[in-house]
C-alpha cells in the first residue's frame, strides 16, 4: 500500500456454478464453497476485497428472477461510493446471459465483471483461482468502467455482447459471435422477474407445434433459434404470424455460433419471410442473450420500432 493512498475495494458476489463446487463420493459437482473460501486461496493483491454470499446454483438451474436478483444486487454496489470495482462469480452454463442483463439494467460508474471456472475447485487443472484473480485486478483498473459489463475468462477480458460459450472442456471458453463492444447500456429498470420468453430450436422438417404451445402457455415472447442466418420455413413463417395476431413478439436468432445475421432468404420460410411475417431479427445476439435481451424490453414496454432497433445492436437514433 503506498503511502496516504487506501487500496480499492472489490467486491466479490459469489452465486455458485462450477468455480465454487468440488465433486462429492458419489462424482456429482456442486456449488459447495463460499465467496469467503475462494478469496482465501487467491495471492496477495493491492486490493482491498468483500466477498458477499448471494446465492450458490448451478447456472444452468437459474431463473429469471434469479438473474434480476443478481443484477439487483449490482446495482446496489453501483451506488456504494466506497466499492470501486464488481466481480460476479457465475456459472459458466449461462453467465453471458446473467452478464448481458445487468449491462441492459445499469449504466457503470464502476468496472464490473464475470468470471468462473470451466473444471471444479478440486480439479487438478482447477482454472478458478486464475480467473478470480485477473477478474479482481480488472475490477480494481479504472479504464475498464467505460467498456461495460466484461468477461474475464482464460485469459480474455471480453464485452457481455455478442458473447457466447463455445466450448465445454477447454479453459478458454467464451467467444463474442462479432467483434464488437458493448453499446450504451439502456438502463432498463423493471424487473424480469415475471417475465416468460420461450425459446423454440428450429430444425429441418419442424412444425409450429412448440410455438403454438408457447402461445397456449401464456409466453410474453418467443425467440427462434433458427438456421443458417436465421431461416426456417413455411410453417413457422405462419405461427409468426399467429403470434403477430396475439401481440406477442417473435425473435429471430440463429445457432450458428458466428458472425452477423442477417435476413436475407426467402423461399416461404427464409429470414427474409419470417420478417416480412412480423418476427424481429437479431443482427448478433445468439439465442440466450436475445430471450434476455426480449425480456428486458417487454418488461419495459418498449414499442416494436424500438426492439427491432435494440436487436439491431441499438441503432442510433432509437426511443422507446
Amino acid at each position: 500500500m503506498t503511502a496516504g493512498k487506501t487500496n480499492p475495494l472489490v467486491v466479490v458476489i459469489a452465486t455458485g456454478g462450477t468455480i465454487a463446487s468440488e465433486r462429492a463420493d458419489n462424482g456429482a459437482s456442486k456449488p459447495s464453497l463460499t465467496g469467503e473460501s475462494l478469496l482465501s486461496l487467491l495471492p496477495d493483491m493491492p486490493v482491498m476485497l468483500r466477498p458477499i454470499e448471494l446465492m450458490a446454483k448451478d447456472s444452468a438451474s437459474l431463473t429469471l428472477a434469479d438473474m434480476q436478483e443478481i443484477s439487483d444486487r449490482v446495482g446496489d454496489l453501483l451506488d456504494d461510493a466506497d466499492v470501486s470495482g464488481i466481480v460476479v462469480l457465475h456459472g459458466t452454463d449461462a453467465m453471458e446471459e446473467t452478464a448481458l442483463l445487468v449491462h441492459l439494467q445499469h449504466e457503470l460508474n464502476k468496472p464490473v465483471l464475470f468470471t468462473g471456472a470451466q473444471f471444479t475447485a478440486d480439479h487438478p487443472k482447477a482454472d478458478g483461482p486464475a480467473n478470480l484473480t485477473a477478474a479482481i485486478a480488472a475490477a480494481a483498473d479504472q479504464a475498464n468502467m467505460g467498456r461495460g459489463v466484461l468477461v474475464c475468462f482464460g485469459g480474455r477480458l471480453l464485452p457481455a455482447w455478442g458473447l457466447y460459450k463455445y466450448s465445454s472442456d477447454v479453459v478458454d471458453a467464451f467467444r463474442q459471435a462479432r467483434p464488437i463492444d458493448n453499446p450504451a447500456s439502456p438502463r432498463f429498470a423493471t424487473s424480469l422477474g415475471k417475465v416468460r420468453v420461450d425459446m423454440v430450436a428450429i430444425y429441418p422438417g419442424c412444425d409450429s407445434v412448440h410455438v403454438d404451445a408457447s402461445l397456449r402457455a401464456g409466453a410474453d415472447g418467443i425467440v427462434l433459434a433458427a438456421l443458417g442466418s436465421g431461416n426456417a420455413n413455411s410453417r413457422l413463417v405462419e405461427a409468426v404470424k399467429r403470434c403477430e395476431g396475439a401481440g406477442v413478439p417473435v425473435v429471430v436468432s440463429s445457432r450458428v455460433p458466428d458472425g452477423l445475421l442477417m435476413s436475407s432468404y426467402g423461399g416461404g420460410g427464409g429470414g427474409h419471410d419470417l420478417v416480412e411475417a412480423g418476427a424481429i431479427h437479431s443482427s448478433t445476439l445468439r439465442p440466450g442473450q436475445a430471450r434476455i435481451l426480449l425480456a428486458a424490453l417487454i418488461a419495459s414496454g418498449a414499442t416494436a420500432e424500438f426492439t427491432a432497433q435494440a436487436f439491431d445492436d441499438f441503432n442510433p437514433g432509437a426511443t422507446v
